[in-house]
């Protein structure tokens, strides 16, 4: 960066102002730490932000899409992604137990980890008789379609656990979080078959940019209450 004046440099504002006062474009030029051959580390974070359409989209890429714009490489690559992991590990800090009282507490543990994500992650969250959490699982990847998330798979992993009840939730890339058709028709699948089992689906939360929906709070769909 010696074209750039060392006071504005971004290593040495974050120095002398903080982190919290660079840009998105300063920060990512950090976890860069190097440009390439005639463009500084500022101008290619500049460049990859722009690629990726923005800061959320940057989060959701993967190491094959960010290695593939110029100048970036498996290297540099990684080392934005270990970045950007470690900022959702953080998020994802709970007190110990954690319990889940209510859809609002649900959607605190899984939105930083959902919301950014391009394709549809299906999770279930598994609780204990006090409500506390035992663990989640992503069950399925992709297009949310009740022919694919078979409840043998949902609670399998649920009585492994010796689960009490669960709470299902999956993302909307779009960050949408109103409930599709299919959306409704996993959810009476998977509450019939908890009830033969004797593991009460508590919920339903779709996950979007920064909101979220209840499908129990949204007063259950028909489709749900039905079984």
């Amino acid at each position: 960066m010696r074209e750039v004046p060392e006071e504005a440099r971004p290593r040495e504002r974050l120095l002398r102002y903080g982190a919290e006062a660079l840009s998105d474009v300063e920060l990512v030029a950090i976890m860069l730490r190097t440009g390439v051959r005639g463009e500084s580390a500022l101008r290619l974070a500049e460049r990859v932000l722009a690629a990726a359409g923005g800061l959320r989209e940057l989060l959701g890429m993967g190491i094959e899409e960010l290695a593939a714009i110029r100048g970036v490489g498996t290297t540099k690559a990684v080392q934005l992604l270990a970045a950007f992991e470690l900022g959702r590990r953080l998020a994802r800090e709970l007190p110990r137990p954690y319990v889940v009282r209510s859809a609002a507490d649900a959607a605190r543990l899984l939105m930083d980890r959902l919301r950014y994500l391009a394709q549809e992650h299906f999770v279930v969250l598994f609780l204990n008789a006090k409500y506390e959490l035992i663990g989640d699982k992503t069950i399925f990847i992709g297009t949310l379609d009740a022919s694919l998330v078979h409840p043998r798979e949902v609670f399998r992993e649920a009585i492994r656990r010796s689960a009490h009840s669960i709470i299902l939730a999956h993302n909307h890339p779009s960050g949408d979080p109103t409930p599709s058709a299919e959306d409704v028709r996993v959810t009476g699948r998977l509450v019939q078959a908890g009830r033969l089992l004797g593991i009460e689906v508590l919920d339903h939360i779709i996950i979007g940019d920064g909101v979220f929906r209840s499908l129990r709070e949204d007063g259950w769909p028909v489709e749900a209450e039905r079984f």
